[in-house]
């Protein structure tokens, strides 16, 4: 895979993680205070860093057929989580995800929350939402930077695909100073579950010592067989669907 292909993958996937922690990110600053949600953004990051110091050299250690092995293995499920869920919104099982709702309830949640200071921290509450918030999403992020990076021997083309992700978001976010619930989310979940499971697949069969014809070639026909066997289980699933129940639009949330 060159480096292009890498580095725009890594931006779609990233960029969906980065869309679901500004919304948390959002809802503690606005609602509760900004020092001590950046506090929090702070120690996040500091985590995931010591996360990516001890993960990133340790995998690219391992030998070339192991490493894509499990990569592959560990690629496909979390790639096809992705894919369930995606196709599974678009067929009317479940509701899709709304971001303006996500963000009401977690500024209801905020506003009737009690102000706690904890050291330096001023509020305890607004720091750990915004530090949960970021690590968790933080952690798919690096979980998609180190696999996909070490799997090329490439992890700076995906750390710039994933930089460009949350500076984008980022930078949006403080721009609207709202939530990007106009992002097409289920769109771009699905789009990534199918790569996320097509890489998957391509590098767990050459770990375990498979020999694909045309090399790399071979994903433009494993991608799109991916698209197509997901496409069809969406209007299967469509013609069997009960509807789902809807999001609660953004009037009907009680706030405090």
């Amino acid at each position: 895979m060159s480096a292009l292909p890498l580095v725009l993958t890594v931006f779609v996937a990233c960029a969906v993680e980065a869309v679901e922690a500004l919304t948390i990110v959002l809802a503690a600053g606005l609602t509760r205070e900004w020092r001590s949600t950046f506090q929090g953004m702070a120690a996040a990051l500091a985590v995931l860093a010591v996360i990516v110091a001890a993960l990133g050299p340790t995998i690219t250690l391992l030998p070339l057929t192991a490493l894509r092995l499990v990569v592959g293995a560990l690629l496909a499920i979390f790639g096809l989580q992705w894919l369930r869920k995606a196709i599974l919104r678009a067929a009317g099982y479940k509701s899709l995800h709304d971001e303006a709702s996500a963000y009401l309830r977690e500024v209801t949640a905020a506003k009737a929350a009690t102000t706690e200071s904890r050291g330096r921290v001023h509020d305890w509450y607004a720091f750990t939402l915004a530090f949960k918030g970021v690590l968790l999403e933080g952690l798919e992020v690096v979980f998609i930077v180190i696999t996909f990076g070490a799997s090329q021997h490439n992890v700076g083309a995906a750390a710039i695909g994933a930089a460009a992700a949350v500076a984008v978001v980022a930078i949006t976010g403080i721009a609207v100073r709202a939530p990007l619930a106009r992002v097409p989310e289920n769109a771009m979940k699905f789009a990534v579950g199918v790569m996320l499971t097509s890489f998957g697949m391509f590098w767990g069969a050459e770990g375990a010592g498979v020999s694909w014809p045309g090399g790399d070639a071979a994903l433009l026909v494993l991608v799109p067989a991916v698209v197509l066997v997901a496409l069809g289980y969406t209007v299967l699933l469509r013609r069997t669907a009960r509807p789902a129940p809807a999001a609660a639009p953004a009037s009907e949330v009680p706030s405090s």
